[in-house]
């Protein structure tokens, strides 16, 4: 059966889907679940928690030197721009 990529893929056949059931079954590690646990079962939340204080998307113009001191720290070199900034207002009013 052709796919929308163009791909050929396969599906089994009754007795093919029989095999493969009895194989998973056979496997000590295949934990098979009842309709009430699945029932139960609650999406996980994926990604990065949500912060209790948000930034704001900005946009801003830098000096390509600054820029490129700040980038050449690595990842997280937007984090340092802020703790920058920060350290910059508690000494200038």
């Amino acid at each position: 059966m052709p796919s929308t990529s163009t791909r050929q893929f396969h599906l089994p056949d009754d007795a093919e889907e029989q095999a493969i059931n009895a194989g998973i079954a056979l496997d000590a590690d295949t934990l098979e679940i009842s309709d009430a646990q699945f029932a139960q079962m609650r999406p996980v939340k994926l990604g990065r928690p949500f912060a209790q204080q948000t930034k704001e998307r900005i946009t801003i113009r830098l000096s390509a030197d600054v820029l490129a001191a700040f980038r050449a720290t690595g990842t997280g070199w937007q984090t340092r721009v802020d703790a920058a900034l920060k350290d910059w207002l508690a000494t200038h009013h």
